[in-house]
């Protein structure tokens, strides 16, 4: 089936959504948008839980607009395409991110970099769209995305486990290919083994990289090395095995939101090192000597543009990497960001959507 768009879409679309900073979430119904031309509808089968859901839901930015739909780690099937769809077809298997649409014609957006949009990105929920309506996200039944902003899921890639890709995947992925830590017999730290740092681990070592895992908990080492297949695991509480560390690694990606030493971490790199910061501590702080001797770099990511996402996508499906996830239905939501917030998820909570939400 496909549509010119423009028709009156009242049928109803059933959510969860959070109604005040509680973050309670309880069912709510609303309508999605008519498929315009350029437009995909997906009937959505998963969805991955991510940290920012806890933090919008719960209004922690105090500017969150409820009812708040969250969720931006979608998975779904095409059920109809515009009429001027290119890309996809009734039937494929495609996901959508942490955004869903940006200004199509800034430098940013032209090198496919649309998460850096000069007029700003929208985000997949509590964003306001070009045409004023606020954006719901993917703990809901179907979405309506223009194609530039979904992706191919590859054929043979399990739905459930290609949904965290989407933003816990190409956080860490980015910054891996920006600063080309994909070449063999590197040597990375990763700093936090959740659902970032485990796939942080993960790429390290399809890339061939070896993998050291830095932890404040020693709970951690079994699954960090026997479960990952890390090379390494160190106590970062444990200074004697910190500094037999120094001058040793060409990267680090800190994973952790929570704050961390800095100059503890930056004597570990070698000449010409980088430490990527893809969590949000509340500060950065460090001494300038530690970063200045040695021609260190300290970068900031966020999640990537559409060309790099796909990329990711293709290379998890060639590579067989696939996220340690633990489905739920959607009646377990509230429960699960709380274990959440309580860091209890080894690595990524994914709603059973399709099973669950009727």
């Amino acid at each position: 089936m496909t549509s010119t768009g423009g028709n009156v879409n009242d049928e109803n679309c059933l959510g969860y959504a959070a109604r005040d900073p509680s973050g309670f979430l309880s069912p709510y119904k609303f309508s999605r948008r008519a498929v315009a031309s350029s437009d995909v509808s997906l009937k959505i089968t998963h969805c991955g839980v991510c940290y920012a859901d806890v933090i919008w839901t719960k209004n922690v930015f105090k500017h969150s607009k409820y009812p708040l739909v969250p969720g931006h780690e979608i998975v779904g099937i095409v059920r109809e395409v515009g009429s001027g769809v290119q890309r996809f077809k009734v039937g494929d298997c495609v996901g959508v991110g942490t955004y869903v649409n940006s200004c199509r014609d800034c430098d940013y957006c032209n090198d496919g970099l649309e998460i850096h949009c000069a007029k700003g990105s929208v985000h997949t929920f509590d964003d306001i769209d070009d045409d004023g309506t606020i954006t719901k996200g993917g703990y809901s039944t179907h979405i309506v995305v223009h194609e530039r902003y979904c992706y191919r899921i590859p054929e043979n890639y399990p739905p459930a486990s290609a949904a965290p890709l989407l933003c816990a995947g190409i956080t860490v992925y980015t910054p891996m290919m920006r600063h080309n830590m994909n070449k063999p017999g590197k040597s990375l730290g990763v700093i936090g083994l959740g659902g970032l740092g485990h796939l942080a681990v993960k790429f390290g070592k399809a890339f061939g990289l070896i993998v050291t895992v830095f932890s404040t908990s020693l709970s951690k080492k079994e699954e960090a090395v026997n479960l990952l297949g890390a090379d390494n695991f160190v106590l970062s509480s444990n200074e004697q095995e910190m500094k037999g560390l120094h001058n040793s690694l060409d990267f680090i990606i800190n994973t952790a939101s929570g704050d961390i030493p800095f100059d503890q971490y930056l004597p570990l790199l070698k000449t010409g090192g980088v430490l990527s910061l893809v969590g949000f501590p509340t500060e950065v702080k460090f001494l300038p000597n530690n970063l200045n001797l040695g021609m260190k770099t300290i970068s900031g990511s966020i999640t990537g543009g559409t060309k790099q996402t796909q990329e990711m996508l293709d290379f998890c499906a060639a590579n067989r990497i696939y996220p340690n996830i633990e489905s739920i239905p959607i009646q377990h939501i509230n429960e699960a960001l709380e274990r959440l917030i309580n860091k209890d998820v080894k690595y990524r909570f994914v709603i059973d959507i399709e099973n669950s939400l009727k």
